[in-house]
C-alpha cells in the first residue's frame, strides 16, 4: 500500500511538473477561497481575544445581564439591529437595576444606557455623539483609567460629566483644561469633571467606544431624552468562588420580578467574551458564505484541470491497464492528483491569508489569530473540495476501456 501511494505521489508530481502554470492557477482559486476563509476566522478569534483580555483585566468577578430577543431568523434580526427603535426594544428598565441591587453578595451595579446626540462647547459642536449612561458604579468594574478630573459621584452627578480622550480634543482642542469646562446637551448645560486616559479599544464587550463618549449619570439621562433603555447591567460580584451561584439568584430574582418573563440572559466567565453584536455574527456568516463561493469556484477549477488531465492521459490509462492496473488503482491515482492540487492551493491559500491578517492588524488593533482548530479546519476543507471535486474525473478515468483507450493519441 505504501508502494502505491508513493507511485501515485511520483506520477501526480510529474504530471503537476509538467503543466506549471495551469497546475499553478488551480492551486490559486483554492488558494483565494482558502485565504478568505482564514481571513474571517483569524479576524473573529482576534476580535474574541480582544474582549477576553478585557474582562481578564476588569477581573473573574464580573456578570453581565443583557436583554434577550425571540427574535432568531436572520430576516427579524437585521431588522431589529436596523430599526431606529432598536434602543426602545430592551426588556431590562432602570427598576431592574435597583433589584439587582438589591441582592446579596452584589457591591455593585452599573447599568448601560446607549443614546446619540449633538453636543456644544464653546468652541466646537457635534452631532451623534455617543452618550453613555450609567452609575458611579461604573468606575469600580471598568478599568478606565481618568488622564484629568475624577469621576462623577453621587455629590455631582446631576451636572457632572466624562469625556472621551478623542471627543475632548474635538470639542475643546486640548485635554489638560477640559475639566471645569460646560457644554451643552438639548439646552441642558453640564460641567465636565473627567477626561478618559486613551484607550484605543473601539471593540469591547460594553459595545462603547469610549474615547468618543460622553458619560453621565442615567438618571440625568432619562429626564434627558425622556425615557432611557438598558442594553446591559455590569455587576460585580463580591465573592468569585460563588458566581455561578450569585449569576443563578440574579437570574431567578429578576424573572419573580417581571413575573416570569426571562427575557434577559445572564452570563459570566467566558461566556462574556462572545461578541454581543448579532450585526457582527451576521456580517461574519456573510463573509464565510462569499469565502465558500469562491472555494466552490476553485474546486470547479480542480474539476476542469482533472478532466483535461484526463482527456490528455487517456493512452497512459490504457497502458496502465493492460499491464495490469485495475479500475480502483486508476480511480486512486486521479483521486491522488487532485488531492494534492487541493492541499497545495491550502497551504498557499494558509500562507496567504496569514500575511493578509497581519497587514490588516497593522491598520486595526486586530492581532493575527493562529490556533490548531483553524490549521484542522484548512486541511479538512481542502481534502473534502479535493475529495469532492475530484471524485468525478477520477471516476471517468477508471471507467475508460483500455482497448479504446489505447487507441487515443494526443
Amino acid at each position: 500500500m505504501a508502494l502505491l501511494l508513493k507511485t501515485h505521489f511520483k506520477l501526480a508530481k510529474t504530471s503537476i511538473k509538467e503543466n506549471r502554470t495551469r497546475s499553478f492557477l488551480t492551486c490559486l482559486g483554492i488558494a483565494i477561497g482558502v485565504a478568505s476563509i482564514i481571513l474571517i476566522l483569524s479576524l473573529m478569534g482576534s476580535i474574541s481575544n480582544l474582549i477576553k483580555s478585557e474582562v481578564s483585566e476588569i477581573g473573574s468577578d464580573l456578570i453581565v445581564v443583557r436583554p434577550s430577543s425571540a427574535k432568531n431568523s436572520l430576516t427579524n434580526i437585521i431588522e431589529e439591529l436596523t430599526s431606529a427603535n432598536t434602543f426602545q426594544q430592551s426588556s431590562l428598565s432602570l427598576s431592574d437595576v435597583s433589584t439587582i441591587s438589591e441582592i446579596e453578595n452584589i457591591s455593585a451595579v452599573a447599568p448601560i444606557a446607549l443614546s446619540t446626540n449633538t453636543i456644544d462647547s464653546e468652541k466646537n459642536n457635534f452631532s451623534s455623539v455617543p452618550i453613555l449612561g450609567t452609575t458611579p458604579d461604573f468606575e469600580k468594574i471598568e478599568p478606565l483609567a481618568l488622564r484629568y478630573g475624577t469621576f462623577f459621584t453621587d455629590n455631582n452627578k446631576t451636572n457632572g460629566v466624562v469625556l472621551g480622550h478623542t471627543l475632548s480634543l474635538a470639542l475643546f482642542n486640548t485635554i489638560n483644561s477640559t475639566v471645569g469646562k460646560t457644554i451643552t446637551i438639548m439646552g441642558e448645560k453640564f460641567m465636565v469633571v473627567g477626561v478618559l486616559d486613551q484607550i484605543d479599544k473601539s471593540i469591547n464587550f460594553d459595545n462603547v467606544d469610549f474615547d468618543n463618549a460622553l458619560i453621565m449619570d442615567i438618571g440625568t439621562l432619562d429626564k434627558l431624552i425622556g425615557s432611557t433603555q438598558i442594553q446591559q447591567i455590569n455587576i460585580k460580584a463580591t465573592n468569585t468562588d460563588s458566581l455561578a451561584a450569585i449569576s443563578d439568584n440574579i437570574q431567578t430574582t429578576l424573572k419573580n420580578s417581571k413575573s416570569g418573563d426571562e427575557n434577559f440572559t445572564v452570563t459570566y466567565g467566558d461566556d462574556i467574551t462572545h461578541p454581543s453584536s448579532s450585526l457582527f455574527v451576521i456580517v461574519s456568516g456573510m463573509l464565510a458564505i462569499v469565502a465558500a463561493i469562491s472555494l466552490v469556484v476553485g474546486g470547479i477549477g480542480v474539476m476542469n484541470i482533472m478532466l483535461v488531465s484526463v482527456a490528455e492521459r487517456t493512452h497512459e490509462i490504457g497502458i496502465r491497464k493492460a499491464v495490469g492496473a485495475s479500475s480502483r488503482n486508476i480511480l486512486m491515482q486521479f483521486l491522488f492528483e487532485a488531492l494534492i492540487l487541493s492541499v497545495l492551493g491550502g497551504i498557499f491559500g494558509l500562507i496567504l491569508g496569514y500575511i493578509l491578517a497581519f497587514l490588516l492588524s497593522i491598520i486595526t488593533p486586530f492581532a493575527p489569530f493562529i490556533s490548531w482548530e483553524i490549521l484542522a479546519i484548512t486541511f479538512l476543507t481542502t481534502l473534502i473540495v479535493g475529495i469532492i471535486f475530484g471524485i468525478y474525473p477520477a471516476l471517468k478515468a477508471a471507467s475508460k476501456d483500455p482497448i479504446e483507450s489505447l487507441k487515443h493519441y494526443r
